[in-house]
């Protein structure tokens, strides 16, 4: 019966606030008049339950500097770029037009739709609405969906997935058929039109929305379709048990020439590897087997081992790139890895997992875009000490792959980057088994959502997390109701502080979730401090990361931002602008710290919260550190050159530093030498 309540509900919203004329939702109710979102969907039999569950797309709003962040998105690029970009323009073959027909126009829904629904931006939803509305209206008889000249299961993977959040938040009773029909034809037609080049890759793309529709209409063919899809992909986990890439990889080991990747290159591919960080923990809600799970940690290991940095990513300059801080990795890998541990979480319920989203949500992800989301890069680096045309270490990119702009290197990134901050909002809370809430990761944030007993509730989260330690939770029920709330306690943590209702909480501990079950009234407070106390973790050739909560801080450089004139294989369309940043003050810098004592060797400082975080003016933290200047650590290829190794030596004056976030920071030194107290 609770399937049926479910759809019945998700019904009755979409009576609501999907309007069949206009074939778009109604953005006329101000977010804190609409109503209470629909439940989460658990999962059918013969899946496994989750270990927690995703709530619909508009279930929580963004608030605080959260919501500032996604008002910076939406006037930046992701609000604009359909208007001067062609690929993702009027005439784009996902709106009826001849222009470009595959991946591009689904990635940049995928990020679009959840912006505008979340926002309930009446601009944005027009602009967003559109692409569904023809991708409902045109499908062939035999129910492929998209461009008819495109004949690749691909890109509808990612269209399946902007369908079902597009269903989630305007309750538009077409798109469930219409995705049905769709996986159906997928299933009759395997064999004569099967997976090639980046589907089979990429499979459990596809994996995720059926189990979606599955949970929606319980048609077995789907979970047919599931193994089906399974069987022709590439077998990830295998690969991950017999891992082949323990060093930087290069164009000749991995045979690339022009025409097309090679599986090897595939294999080694980091937008491939972050999407699939997903795969393994996806099939085993269908397949219940032990080793399925494990296959997640072992796959995190394998990529930390052998190609980590601090930022919580892997190097990636389009392949494995090793342990160097100076070797980049792409924002298409950080959007994708990202989404994959929100989707990893719901389904594992890891504590380590959320610690690992907050990491790359509030460092990598900001970090390689300018502050007004107007440019980006395709690489980042966690030393990144000059941003411009020159060739670089990569493994295999070009020298446009680090300057901000419109289009660097290739123009996946423009189009996909845009899901990583609205995905991130969407999966701050999720639905527990027993109907109660989980706190999943922190930011100031409002959830509306339906609770055991079929109660509405409203959960208000107000902090400055990440950059303050304080979170306040205030539960309102619509009447009294018992349900469980888990609160994620960061593993970071030496030392917490839990109260309810100004009363002491005992019990709990760092890297867990913490259950606390009560019938809750409305006005009820939960506050929680974390003492953000300062830590380093050691890197490549020993250095030092400084860290406080889940922030990692680096050297503020100075920074000279210029136009790019010239140079540029596809220079930026106005108002789009390209830029190169290049460095005003010295980088080369290793520290003076007590490891035994930090408190001693940094001071911090807070600053006012202001409107723009992720920027060098606008960090919100400062650490006053010592250092001195190492002079044989020097630029090689527009890098900082080899890392010296930890302890480092030099006879330099002791200087006064400063660091800031890593996100805030466009130029870093974020993996430092230490100095010998010699």
């Amino acid at each position: 019966m609770k399937q049926v309540w479910i759809l019945a509900g998700l019904l009755v919203l979409g009576a609501l606030l999907f309007d069949p004329l206009l074939g778009k939702a109604s953005d006329d109710l101000s977010q804190s008049d609409k109503p209470a979102s629909s439940p989460a969907i658990f999962n059918r039999k013969p899946l496994q339950s989750s270990a927690f569950y995703l709530l619909p797309l508009t279930s929580i709003r963004a608030k605080g500097w959260l919501l500032r962040q996604l008002r910076i998105q939406a006037d930046g690029l992701t609000g604009h770029l359909d208007e001067f970009w062609p690929d993702v323009g009027s005439k784009s073959g996902w709106l009826g037009g001849d222009g470009e027909s595959w991946e591009r126009g689904p990635y940049y829904m995928d990020g679009l739709i959840p912006l505008a629904y979340l926002l309930g931006d009446g601009r944005l939803l027009s602009k967003a609405n559109k692409w569904v509305e023809w991708t409902l209206t045109h499908p062939s008889a035999e129910g492929w969906i998209g461009p008819g000249r495109n004949q690749d299961w691909w890109p509808n993977m990612v269209m399946l997935k902007v369908l079902a959040q597009y269903q989630e938040a305007s309750g538009d009773p077409r798109v469930i058929p219409l995705m049905d029909k769709y996986l159906r034809f997928h299933l009759q037609h395997m064999s004569d039109r099967p997976l090639k080049d980046w589907a089979v890759f990429r499979w459990f793309e596809e994996l995720q929305s059926v189990l979606w529709l599955y949970n929606r209409n319980g048609d077995p063919q789907l979970l047919e379709l599931a193994r089906a899809l399974q069987s022709r992909g590439f077998n990830w986990k295998d690969y991950f048990d017999r891992f082949p890439f323990l060093l930087k990889t290069n164009r000749e080991e991995l045979d690339l020439k022009p025409g097309g990747l090679p599986q090897k290159a595939m294999s080694a591919h980091g937008v491939n590897n972050a999407m699939v960080m997903k795969a393994s923990g996806l099939w085993w809600l269908l397949t219940g087997d032990k080793s399925d799970r494990e296959a997640v940690p072992r796959m995190l290991e394998r990529l930390d081992t052998y190609h980590g940095v601090p930022n919580g990513m892997f190097t990636c300059d389009e392949h494995y790139a090793g342990l160097d801080p100076s070797q980049g990795t792409e924002v298409c890998a950080v959007v994708e890895a990202m989404f994959s541990l929100e989707q990893l979480i719901s389904s594992l319920g890891t504590p380590a997992l959320a610690d690992r989203l907050e990491r790359i949500a509030f460092n990598a992800l900001p970090a390689p875009f300018s502050a007004d989301m107007w440019a980006h890069q395709y690489d980042q680096q966690a030393n990144q000490v000059m941003c411009n045309l020159e060739p670089r270490q990569w493994s295999d990119n070009g020298p446009e792959s680090n300057v901000f702009g419109m289009e660097p290197n290739y123009g996946c990134c423009t189009a996909n980057m845009h899901q990583g901050w609205p995905k991130f909002v969407s999966s701050l809370w999720m639905a527990t088994p027993d109907e109660g809430l989980a706190a999943v990761a922190y930011a100031p944030c409002e959830v509306k959502t339906i609770v055991r007993g079929n109660v509405p509730v409203t959960v208000l989260e107000e902090t400055d997390y990440p950059f303050r330690s304080t979170v306040r939770i205030t539960i309102n029920p619509t009447v009294p109701i018992s349900f469980p709330i888990q609160l994620r306690i960061p593993g970071w943590v030496d030392s917490l502080s839990l109260q309810l209702n100004g009363e002491e909480v005992a019990g709990p501990q760092p890297g867990s979730f913490y259950s606390l079950e009560r019938k809750w009234k409305r006005g009820d407070q939960i506050l929680l401090q974390f003492p953000m106390r300062l830590r380093t973790t050691r890197w490549y050739h020993n250095s030092a990361v400084i860290e406080r909560g889940p922030l990692l801080f680096s050297l503020k450089i100075g920074e000279n931002w210029r136009k790019i004139s010239s140079g540029m294989k596809k220079p930026a369309i106005p108002p789009a602008t390209d830029w190169e940043v290049l460095p005003t003050t010295p980088w080369n810098y290793g520290l003076s710290l007590n490891l035994s004592n930090l408190e001693q060797s940094v001071e911090v400082v807070e600053k006012a919260l202001g409107d723009c975080p992720f920027s060098p003016a606008g960090a919100p933290v400062e650490f006053k550190v010592k250092g001195r200047r190492l002079p044989d650590w020097t630029l090689q290829n527009g890098s900082a050159g080899p890392l010296p190794l930890s302890p480092a030596k030099s006879r330099e004056k002791e200087e006064s530093l400063t660091l800031i976030p890593y996100g805030s920071a466009k130029l870093r030194i974020t993996a430092f030498p230490l100095l010998s107290r010699e």
